[in-house]
C-alpha cells in the first residue's frame, strides 16, 4: 500500500498554523481543545498530512487571531487578492525563519520595541553584520 504525499498547499497552510500558534505561545493541546480535537490531529494539520476543511480553517483563524488569508499568504501557486492588489507573497525564507526558535524570539522581541528610530538602528546594524558575513569578491 503506497502513501500519498501531502499536497504542498496543505503543508504550507499547516506550517502557517504552526508558526502563528507558536507566535502566540499556544500549545498544540490548547489549540486542539479550542477546536474540540486532539493534539495529534493538530500535528497532522500542521504537517499537512490531513487537510483542513474550510469551516475548520475559519475556526483556526479566529482562534489564532488572524484573517483566513494569513494562512495562505505566499502559498505555492498562490494568487493575489481578489482585487488584484494584494501584497506580494512572502518568500519561503521568511516562513522558514519564523519557524525557528531564534527567528521567533527575534521577531517577538523586535515587535515589542516601540521606538521607530531604535528599530531602524537595529535593522541597520543587522544589515551591516550580514554584509560582513558575506564573502567578498576581492582578491588580496
Amino acid at each position: 500500500m503506497s502513501t500519498k504525499a501531502p499536497n504542498p498547499v496543505d503543508k504550507y497552510v499547516g506550517s502557517r498554523v504552526r508558526m502563528r500558534r507558536i507566535m502566540l505561545g499556544m500549545s498544540q493541546e490548547k489549540l486542539g481543545e479550542a477546536l474540540g480535537l486532539t493534539f495529534q490531529q493538530i500535528q497532522k494539520y500542521e504537517k499537512g498530512t490531513n487537510r483542513v476543511g474550510a469551516s475548520r480553517i475559519q475556526q483556526i483563524s479566529e482562534i489564532l487571531q488572524v484573517p483566513v488569508s494569513f494562512l495562505f499568504e505566499g502559498s505555492p501557486g498562490g494568487t493575489a487578492n481578489a482585487d488584484g492588489f494584494g501584497e506580494a507573497p512572502s518568500p519561503a525564507y521568511v516562513s522558514d525563519f519564523l519557524a525557528t526558535s531564534e527567528g521567533l524570539a527575534l521577531t517577538r522581541a523586535f515587535t515589542r520595541i516601540t521606538d521607530a528610530k531604535l528599530r531602524r538602528s537595529i535593522v541597520d546594524m543587522v544589515e551591516q553584520i550580514a554584509a560582513r558575513e558575506q564573502p567578498d569578491n576581492r582578491t588580496d
